[in-house]
């Protein structure tokens, strides 16, 4: 990959694990079409925005995600496969690690902005019931 500039919300970086990068452009569907794109079952680098509650829970079966909170206040909750719960507080700066097969979902969103590096294969959502 060539040097480039542009904005993690819109261009994601897929990370092959050998040293190569893909610039990997964002749609509507590149959640749902995740699995079937080849730059996308290693590690994702992405930047999302947020206020409120996530609308789903999340899941990430094959990798750990780390998060990195650059802007605002967030309440992350995990559930664990065992059914343990837990809840972390993120302050701007704050780096959280969710192991590998735990649902998450971030709650009490105020003005986020938070990078993302997740191994994406098998990424899964389920609705808030």
């Amino acid at each position: 990959m060539a040097a480039a500039r542009f904005d993690l919300e819109t261009t994601y970086l897929g990370l092959d694990g050998a040293g190569g990068v893909t610039e990997l452009p964002v749609g509507p569907d590149f959640w749902t079409k995740v699995d079937g794109n080849p730059a996308a079952g290693g590690t994702l680098v992405t930047v999302g925005t947020g206020e409120g509650d996530w609308p789903h829970w999340e899941i990430h079966p094959r990798g750990a995600e780390v998060l990195v909170l650059l802007v605002g206040t967030l309440r992350m909750t995990f559930e664990h496969p065992d059914g343990r719960t837990e809840v972390h507080d993120l302050a701007p700066g704050a780096t959280l690690v969710v192991p590998a097969g735990v649902w998450h979902r971030a709650v009490d969103q105020r003005s986020v902005r938070m990078l993302f590096i997740t191994y994406g294969a098998g990424t899964a959502h389920r609705p808030v019931t």
